[in-house]
């Protein structure tokens, strides 16, 4: 009985590739040289905001096992580490503090974590790849600053294309962000030494339970965002 429904409906039984090359390709054979770029820390409540960017200049095979970095394990993530960056033609990161957010707000503090990382390219690109549905590279500077001026936002004007969901169908795109959430992992992980009553090693930053409750009995820390809405801290009980 398997074989006969297998034969008659062979689609229900297939599973779709995706081409992780399919926006980069047709760029990279023009002449272009594209950089992926992708955040990871956007929604924690605590901790820096990381942004990365990886360059391609020619359509060779992205290393096996790359994908979407929140469907892959830690453990996966690490191991892909070494074999992304020997692919990519350059690649770059690039981070805004819990203080910077704070002082320019969450889309301002996108631009200029993205400027960053593009900044520590060797190799200039001509085109880029953008996950999401707004352009990270620009935003509005009609804003009142806090600690400091922000820097330049130089890369305002590159040509881009945005994609929703782009770290699952482009490579370029998923190996930034893979690379990006291992290094701001990690930095969670060593901040966790720092103030272990959050849990950081394991929830990352963000608002989990046990790092919500820590936040109501603790109050924040200097790493948390202080701008958003953060729980408050519980009085001492009566005695």
């Amino acid at each position: 009985m398997l074989g006969a429904w297998f034969h008659r409906y062979p689609r229900e039984m297939t599973t779709s590739v995706v081409d992780l090359l399919q926006y980069e390709r047709p760029l990279v054979l023009r002449g272009e040289i594209v950089v992926g770029i992708d955040e990871v820390g956007r929604g924690a409540l605590a901790g820096p905001m990381t942004v990365g960017a990886v360059v391609l200049v020619d359509d060779a095979a992205p290393p096996r096992g790359l994908n979407d970095s929140k469907l892959l394990t830690p453990a996966k993530r690490e191991a892909l580490v070494d074999p992304l960056r020997a692919w990519a033609a350059d690649w770059s990161l690039g981070s805004v503090s819990a203080d910077e957010i704070d002082a320019w707000g969450l889309r301002l503090a996108l631009a200029v974590a993205a400027t960053r990382a593009l900044d520590g390219l060797r190799v200039a690109p001509s085109h880029a790849l953008i996950d999401g549905s707004f352009n990270l590279l620009t935003a509005p500077l009609d804003i009142g600053f806090g600690i400091e001026t922000p820097p330049e936002l130089r890369y305002s004007h590159l040509p881009v294309t945005t994609i929703v969901r782009g770290d699952c169908s482009s490579a370029a795109i998923a190996a930034a962000a893979v690379l990006a959430k291992v290094s701001r992992d990690r930095r969670m992980s060593e901040m966790h030494d720092e103030f272990p009553q959050y849990g950081w090693s394991a929830n990352k930053g963000y608002g989990a339970p046990g790092h919500l409750q820590a936040i109501r009995t603790h109050g924040p820390s200097a790493q948390h965002r202080r701008s958003w809405k953060l729980p408050q801290k519980e009085p001492p009980p009566l005695t």
